[in-house]
């Protein structure tokens, strides 16, 4: 895994490599038993033979990294899937907590390491956008990192339009704004502020107060106080899910097509997850 770093200077953060089969981050490393890496090979090629067919600069790519069914909730995690990329035919530029701290980075990732994040499963969905809406975006994504809509400030649970906090997902929805706008955008409030008046909408996540006490959910990564005290009262968080960005992505008219795979199975997508 490579993070974006000013000029496009790469630093090595979290590894892998299918010869030598080690991937970790800051705080650790760990061996990636064959069978994972295996996995995330055939993952790799799938999703890539499918990128292939699709004349498209970039596609949203989609993976289940956390279980998240208990707040009804199927993908957790996404990226922006670049055609020839400097770093290879296609890399995913995302942004991810590092080491379960308060900090973020953006990093560009091969599809192989994408896979092999400690998954919960090899699922995924990938999103082509309109051809117009396509192109405005891999023009936004070759300026980076200039002007990358980046806050390294990570909140688990930021809320939507923070100031200072930002997720993975809240950073895919400012980019998009920014690639959207008639006019270039370079500051994040002003891009989510058209992401809203464009139909954006958060999902509401539930977590009850005896939870956050109890369940251990105080840490480094997830800030309750970025919301305002009647939400935390209620529990009821907005926050920006994989599965609103397919929404609004549905519901704006920019999906070109989309596909999704589930145990290596193609799937009929039938909405937003």
């Amino acid at each position: 895994m490579k993070r974006i770093l000013s000029a496009w200077m790469l630093l090595p953060c979290l590894w892998l490599a299918v010869s030598g089969a080690r991937a970790g981050d800051a705080c650790r490393e760990m061996q990636v038993p064959p069978h994972k890496v295996e996995a995330a090979a055939r993952t790799a090629l799938l999703a890539a033979s499918a990128l292939d067919e699709m004349d498209a600069p970039v596609a949203l790519i989609a993976r289940v990294g956390t279980d998240l069914s208990r707040q009804g909730l199927f993908y957790s995690h996404a990226g922006f899937a670049v055609r020839d990329h400097a770093h290879g035919r296609w890399t995913v530029v995302h942004l991810l907590n590092e080491c379960g701290s308060d900090r973020s980075g953006l990093y560009a990732q091969g599809l192989v390491n994408f896979f092999s994040d400690d998954l919960v499963n090899q699922d995924l969905r990938i999103v082509w956008f309109t051809p117009e809406v396509a192109d405005r975006l891999a023009a936004r994504l070759q300026q980076m990192p200039r002007h990358s809509l980046h806050h390294p400030r990570y909140n688990l649970i930021a809320r939507p339009g923070s100031d200072d906090y930002q997720n993975s997902t809240a950073w895919i929805v400012e980019v998009l704004a920014s690639a959207l706008a008639e006019r270039p955008v370079y500051d994040r409030r002003t891009a989510y502020a058209f992401a809203k008046g464009d139909g954006f909408a958060p999902d509401t996540v539930h977590i009850p107060y005896s939870k956050r006490v109890l369940g251990g959910l105080f840490s480094a990564n997830t800030v309750f106080t970025d919301h305002p005290v009647g939400t935390r009262l209620s529990g009821d968080y907005p926050v920006i899910t994989v599965r609103s960005i397919f929404r609004y992505l549905e519901k704006s008219g920019y999906v070109r097509e989309q596909r999704e795979w589930r145990g290596g199975v193609r799937q009929g997508v039938m909405g937003p997850a």
